[in-house]
């Protein structure tokens, strides 16, 4: 039910028809070919680069053989006039019985509106929150959490198989640091902890119900015993309680992953040791030494022979070292072997959502997965800036359980997980955001949760209105659908129409850049058009959604009114957001 995709093949039908008829050479890739709506609606209704992109290959100038195609054009039957604009961009007019038809549409799908086979069942990897098991999710964790399984859901409806991944990062230093700190709130809950905690640990309270929990299940077994004997136990201890946490925190926002993938599983199995031959074996790997780092050289810096990954081969901007002074691997070399585990598993498209703090490790990410899958994976990295949390304009305090940080938690309980989830989209990930407690929670059109809630509270609202004028009428999708919407001929209803019927190439478009934000953006035009339509009824009675003793109009308006409703609720799956049907 993609208007401008059935208007594309059209275009390409007429295409082939004049590589047929000689008028263009055989054998034309059209692949560059747009459909899509003129950036200005005066121009028309859709808009296609055919000429544009075809004239070079085709040796016409591009407005001798947009005049050409024209005439292929105006002979497509809902298609009531052609424009050659510009140096060659086609503008065309399509009859109003097209937006009209997108009504019986819409409620014949139902929320299935927009679901694409764009994807065609091919396999996306989707990481996202992948936060150190250290501690609580902080409210910054909650844009990349957000936008994170929007993503996957856009995916799933433009027809790709998605997987939700999280990647715990439980190897290293700071799952060390995790024990260790653990096992002081450990003796305090045995009474014997320090009064303060060493700089250096993790200070947050709220490694006090691990300790706790820890005496519960092992009594004062680890008291008095070497760091050598506890360690380990518990730092598994700690970091599968913390998990555990974060996991119900996820499903508080309503973010249920499939796969948990281990990085201390990865490292164990072999799996880093593996990637260092793989990459050895293909030439990729060299010992070197780098040059100082670019700006003030620090203190510590000397120049030393390394195992450096030949990253320059493939787009870096350096070459980058894969194991320690020490011997151990770097953070970068087990992380190639997780990359390289997401790609055997089937995943030849990869999506990252890191946090703005990463934006510096992109590029040698992106050419370890060309370097070790052989060019065959792709990995997009979205990296989330920052959320500056506000109370009515001020700073929000900091949670005194997690020390240093505004939890998740603590902002779902506050405002709600809609609310959350609906806010993280109103940006671009790559845009810092403003989350002011005050303002996300008014009932006001500046708020766009509200607006768009607001909308299709409003059309349910309407429609149980209808109910009452039309007892004995059936309101169900299935008997709108077939009402007479060629009643509906005001600009503001057509203008409506429109909008709806743009929804499906939204969301390929969407899709495509890996850009949910824009589900968000499309739901606020869409509700500010049907709020316009609502307050242009209240100045005309012709207007109204209801018009008493005429049954067919206002069934046609309902019709209407429920294909906006299922649209928004088709938008807020999406996003991840339960619609409201009374506010």
């Amino acid at each position: 039910m993609n208007i401008f995709n059935d208007l594309k093949s059209r275009i390409y039908a007429a295409l082939e028809a004049m590589m047929a008829d000689g008028e263009l050479p055989s054998g034309l890739a059209l692949d560059r070919v747009t459909v899509e709506p003129p950036r200005d609606p005066a121009h028309g209704d859709a808009a296609t680069n055919a000429a544009m992109v075809l004239s070079k290959p085709a040796g016409q100038k591009p407005r001798d053989l947009a005049e050409k195609l024209k005439a292929r054009l105006n002979a497509i039957e809902f298609v009531t006039e052609t424009s050659v604009d510009g140096p060659g961009f086609l503008n065309m007019r399509l009859d109003d019985a097209v937006w009209r038809a997108q009504v019986s549409g819409i409620l014949k799908l139902g929320t299935g509106f927009g679901d694409s086979a764009l994807g065609e069942g091919r396999l996306v990897n989707v990481e996202y929150v992948s936060a150190n098991p250290t501690g609580p999710l902080t409210a910054g964790h909650a844009r990349g959490a957000v936008v994170g399984d929007a993503l996957a859901n856009l995916l799933k409806k433009a027809g790709y198989t998605v997987c939700k991944e999280y990647y715990i990062n439980d190897a290293g230093n700071q799952v060390a640091t995790l024990a260790r700190s653990t096992y002081l709130r450990y003796l305090e809950a045995l009474g014997e902890g320090p009064a303060d905690i060493p700089e250096g640990f993790y200070p947050g309270e709220y490694l006090k119900d691990v300790g706790t929990a820890l005496v519960v299940r092992d009594g004062d077994k680890w008291k008095g015993k070497d760091e050598a004997e506890w360690i380990e136990p518990i730092r598994e201890f700690a970091v599968t309680f913390l998990m555990g946490e974060i996991r119900d925190d996820l499903k508080l926002l309503g973010i249920e992953q499939e796969v948990f993938s281990s990085e201390r599983a990865l490292v164990e199995a072999g799996k880093v040791d593996a990637v260092l031959r793989l990459l050895t074996e293909a030439g990729h790997v060299y010992t070197g030494v780098l040059e100082p780092p670019k700006g003030k050289t620090p203190d510590d810096w000397e120049p030393r022979p390394q195992t450096l990954f030949r990253a320059t081969a493939f787009g870096d901007d350096v070459d980058r070292p894969l194991k320690k002074s020490d011997g151990s691997w770097t953070y970068f070399s087990n992380d190639i072997a997780y990359h390289l585990d997401k790609f055997q598993r089937g995943y030849a498209t990869m999506i990252d959502i890191w946090g703005a703090d990463h934006g510096g490790y992109i590029k040698r990410m992106q050419a370890a997965v060309k370097a070790v899958t052989g060019g065959k994976g792709e990995l997009d990295v979205k990296t989330c800036q920052l959320v500056h949390m506000f109370d009515n304009g001020k700073p929000v305090r900091m949670s005194k359980r997690a020390g240093t940080f505004v939890t998740l938690r603590d902002v779902i309980e506050a405002v709600g997980r809609d609310v959350v989830r609906f806010i993280m989209l109103t940006r671009r990930n790559d845009q810092t955001l403003e989350f002011d407690f005050a303002k996300v929670t008014e009932q006001s059109r500046d708020n766009p949760v509200f607006y768009v809630q607001y909308a299709h509270a409003r059309a349910h609202s309407v429609l149980r209105h209808a109910a009452e004028a039309l007892p004995g009428q059936k309101l169900d999708d299935a008997s709108l659908a077939a009402a007479d919407i060629s009643r509906l001929d005001d600009p503001a209803e057509l203008a409506l129409m429109r909008r709806l019927a743009g929804w499906p190439r939204l969301i390929e478009s969407a899709a495509e850049a890996h850009e949910p934000h824009r589900v968000a953006f499309y739901l606020q035009e869409l509700a500010a058009e049907f709020h316009a339509l609502w307050n242009k009824g209240r100045d005309e009675a012709a207007l109204r959604f209801i018009i008493a003793g005429d049954d067919a109009i206002t069934l046609a308006r309902m019709a209407l009114v429920r294909a906006v409703a299922v649209t928004i609720a088709s938008g807020l799956e999406v996003m991840g957001v339960v619609p409201a049907e009374e506010m």
